[in-house]
């Protein structure tokens, strides 16, 4: 079994990350793997809800110039997902927003009904705004919402202040005890076979 993670920061190395690598140290003992994808520093696109990743049944965004599909694939490969970020404005990086939002829409076979959490860094406020925001899009894919001992949060502001926030740390170890054991209830047991979908709106 796989964890993919994914370091929302464009700091490859900061506090994000080192929340993320607590997470898969704790991962490891369970017998889980885990990989950390860094979002990097290049631009990640937006979404244009041009729809052509639904027309084509391609299962990918037409754009491919940036990590999206790459990242997607690497999700189609793992059981589980964790999307870190660090707090910008009371809210999620909004490049790993746009990510998120572009893998979920145009690949989200390789999503649906798998584990994830949110994971949001702050320096003192917005963390569990941001934290909401990371984990409405799992909501949408059937994906179950792994919790903690706390909400998934950890505090620091200068790079490696993050490993002197004891409770975030051991925050990020309950986290990943708790997915690698919802991980291990659910191996080998299929998926619920859901009724198809019945999408509308309020307009009349």
């Amino acid at each position: 079994m796989k964890v993919l993670m994914i370091n929302g920061s464009p700091h490859k190395h900061g506090n994000t990350f080192l929340a993320l690598q607590e997470v898969a140290r704790q991962l490891e003992k369970e017998g889980i793997e885990s990989e950390i994808v860094s979002i990097g520093t290049k631009p990640v696109r937006g979404c244009i809800a041009c729809c052509t990743c639904k027309n084509s049944g391609s299962n990918a965004c037409v754009f491919d110039d940036d990590i999206c599909n790459e990242v997607s694939a690497k999700m189609a490969q793992s059981d589980a997902l964790i999307v870190g970020s660090p707090v910008y404005y009371g809210q999620p990086n909004g490049t790993v927003l746009s990510l998120v939002q572009r893998m979920l829409y145009s690949s989200g076979s390789a999503f649906n009904g798998k584990p994830a959490a949110g994971v949001a860094v702050c320096r003192r406020g917005g963390a569990t705004a941001a934290l909401q925001t990371l984990n409405m899009p799992f909501q949408i894919l059937n994906m179950p919402i792994v919790t903690s001992q706390y909400w998934n949060i950890v505090y620091g502001r200068a790079e490696g202040e993050a490993a002197l926030d004891a409770e975030g740390m051991q925050t990020m170890r309950s986290l990943a005890q708790n997915m690698a054991y919802l991980l291990k209830a659910v191996k080998d047991q299929p998926k619920p076979e859901y009724e198809p979908r019945q999408a509308m709106h309020f307009i009349r």
